[in-house]
């Protein structure tokens, strides 16, 4: 079991105040995280450590064998995955979805002057089927649902073989049906054995997908708890994260929570 992801005593400082606070934490190659926990908790902080879009204050960040501020983040980018609503803001709308999906082989944003090959628009239908998205292929990204957008930058995310995919709030503002749709696509994705290892953020447990194996639970840049799913997310580890007493109830591999 390869680790792709490690913080050791990691620390991010700003104004002051310590965003992420002495975090220490692995992932192996073949683990499946979601991080949970308040807003102001420090997850998105945590993914752009993990994606080399920032550096710790303190402590030390490795990301497939290599060591940040000590390596090309350039030549490490196209490893990693990273899809978010940050992201989504950069598409333009008028973009083609086909092309919103594609340019992830030069990572870039908006079709320009690249060259593609047949193998790259071979790969890139086939991840939108894969997300069922392939009848949208030829509509802008603008006039897609939210469901439709986050599931073009999941599939975005995942164009170039990725060998770590962070996910940060996949399924934020989705309706019901929506996010179930998401949800299951993910659950999918995750059990498959060829699948990365897959870091997503998220505020609600009834969002964890099935087939996710450890979870990582996050107070004031700390951590609460992290380990195995099954063993870690309970409800005494979910009262200390989120400051209120939770009871926790799961059936058919999801979880769902409410105030005791």
């Amino acid at each position: 079991m390869p680790t792709v992801l490690s913080f050791d005593n990691v620390v991010v400082r700003r104004d002051g105040r310590n965003i992420v606070d002495g975090l220490t934490w692995t992932v192996n190659d073949d683990e499946r995280w979601v991080v949970l926990g308040p807003n102001g908790a420090g997850k998105t902080t945590l993914l752009q450590l993990a994606d080399t879009l920032l550096y710790p204050t303190t402590g030390t960040v490795e990301i497939l064998g290599e060591r940040l501020g000590r390596t090309d983040v350039f030549e490490l980018r196209p490893r990693i995955g990273f899809a978010s609503q940050a992201l989504a803001r950069r598409i333009p709308a008028d973009e083609r979805v086909l092309d919103a999906v594609l340019t992830a082989a030069y990572s870039v944003l908006g079709r320009w002057n690249e060259q593609y090959e047949n193998i790259d628009e071979r790969r890139a239908r086939r991840v939108l089927a894969e997300w069922r998205l392939e009848h949208l292929a030829e509509r802008t990204f603008g006039t897609l649902s939210d469901g439709e957008q986050k599931r073009v930058q999941v599939a975005r995310a995942i164009m170039t073989d990725p060998e770590l995919l962070l996910l940060d709030e996949p399924t934020a503002s989705l309706d019901l049906g929506s996010r179930e749709v998401l949800v299951g696509l993910l659950s999918e994705y995750a059990q498959s054995p060829v699948t990365p290892a897959l870091v997503m953020v998220t505020h609600h447990v009834e969002e964890i997908p099935a087939g996710f194996t450890h979870v990582l639970l996050l107070r004031d840049g700390k951590a609460v708890a992290a380990g195995p799913l099954a063993e870690t997310l309970t409800d005494a580890a979910l009262t200390d994260t989120f400051g209120v007493p939770i009871v926790l109830s799961q059936a058919d591999g999801r979880y769902a929570a409410r105030a005791r």
